[in-house]
């Protein structure tokens, strides 16, 4: 990747378009028109495509008929291939309007990944093959989500890879910006599937933003808001279908004072979540071996808790995706089978985390708690709370993850009722 802090040096436009997008031929066109409108503009257009609707699933499901454990390797050669008949479909779509466009795969676009397969991490992207098609006339159409190890190997980068990869080529051509796609019009403070008063939010600070993805919300991938930040790359999200503004995610500009922004902006829940304690009796500290295995499977953990207990044990607990637990059950169990001492494993897979997202959280211990005398108070069993400056979340019952939304969005003025009469509430554009 280029270094940090490079001001915008092209005239490129890095779109990217999400599978709910595309996913019949004639979703297929009418992003393409909206593309080539663009191309036509002037502009010269990188477009990075997700796999069409469900595919990603369906070729899961397919490998899991075949082997319940298929290896890394060529699970990735397999997956790959729904972003690349994507990016495929639309550069032909594309030329049907009578704009050049050329597809290319990961491989082919010059992404450089490493890390273990499904969880690939980018590491370099050579454009040059890309600039040249683009100084020709093309637009170039990129099959997302993955990219190509240094023995050549296929290597997916996990689910939302495509947003990492819009941002990356957006942050490697210089563009200072990038726009990302789906079938919602922009970034709302909850769920507005669980939460119908959800209100739109029209700008949000890139800090805020990358705890919300990272707490839960499905409208960007975390990581990709990481690189956002970390390459000074703002983002667009909005409707592929509207011709409306969306959201805009940004960087801080300085003129922004703590005091006069609500501290609560969004309320976020992810009920694809286990909750695993480990418990030792006469054993050393076991958090250095278990985040080792953790850093070396590439498995993020949040709500982290260490504590000792009587007679030499200790406690430790997290969070992990609900994919992970599994692998981590049979970590800790190797942990505790080796000499170390006794311990017991404990799974809690009905779990959901709640977290409001916003600014000065921890510096203003209010916010904790309401957001837990609201839960207790409606009968809700909150568990397991963890704060920093921008989250407080907590868990609680996966049963009881949307009542507990809703009333945490009212619980903090959220409603769109509540925004309309006090502008306060929504962040200053």
């Amino acid at each position: 990747m280029t270094s940090q802090g490079s001001g915008p040096t092209s005239d490129v436009v890095v779109q990217k378009y999400g599978g709910s997008s595309l996913a019949t031929p004639a979703q297929i066109r009418q992003v393409a028109d909206r593309v080539s409108a663009l191309a036509r503009s002037g502009r010269q257009v990188v477009v990075v495509v997700s796999a069409q609707g469900n595919t990603t699933d369906d070729l899961l499901s397919r490998a899991s008929d075949i082997n319940p454990s298929p290896a890394g390797h060529e699970l990735d050669q397999l997956l790959a291939t729904g972003e690349t008949a994507s990016a495929s479909l639309m550069a032909m779509a594309i030329q049907h309007t009578g704009t050049p466009a050329t597809a290319l795969s990961g491989a082919r676009s010059g992404i450089l990944a490493t890390g273990p397969h499904g969880a690939g991490i980018i590491v370099a992207i050579d454009t040059e093959e890309l600039r040249g098609l683009l100084d020709a006339g093309r637009t170039v159409v990129v099959a997302g989500f993955q990219g190509v190890t240094a023995e050549g190997d296929i290597i997916t980068l996990g689910r939302g890879g495509s947003d990492t990869t819009a941002v990356a080529f957006a942050a490697e051509l210089h563009t200072g910006h990038c726009e990302i796609y789906s079938d919602v019009p922009g970034v709302f403070t909850a769920d507005p599937r669980v939460v119908p008063g959800a209100r739109l939010m029209p700008d949000i600070a890139i800090d805020v933003m990358t705890e919300m993805a990272f707490a839960g919300a499905r409208v960007m991938h975390s990581r990709a808001v990481e690189l956002a930040a970390l390459y000074d790359v703002d983002i667009l999200v909005g409707s592929s279908t509207s011709t409306e503004t969306g959201t805009r995610i940004h960087r801080r500009d300085g003129n922004d004072m703590l005091e006069d922004r609500t501290a609560v902006m969004a309320v976020v829940h992810d009920t694809e979540v286990a909750r695993i304690t480990l418990r030792t009796q006469n054993a050393p500290d076991p958090s250095p071996a278990v985040f080792q295995f953790l850093a070396k499977e590439s498995i993020p953990a949040d709500m982290t808790t260490v504590s000792s207990a009587p007679g030499g044990g200790y406690s430790l607990g997290l969070t992990v995706h609900h994919s992970h637990a599994a692998d981590i059950r049979r970590s800790f169990s190797d942990l505790t089978s080796t000499g170390r001492g006794r311990g017991e494993i404990e799974v809690e897979d009905q779990v959901a985390k709640v977290s409001i997202v916003g600014h000065g959280l921890l510096s203003r211990p209010e916010y904790a708690s309401r957001l837990l005398a609201s839960l207790t108070g409606a009968g809700i069993d909150a568990r397991s709370l963890n704060a920093s400056q921008l989250r407080v979340s907590v868990t609680v019952p996966s049963a009881e993850a949307v009542r507990a939304v809703g009333l945490l969005h009212s619980e903090f003025g959220l409603d769109a009722e509540a925004g309309a009469m006090a502008g306060s509430l929504s962040p200053r554009p």
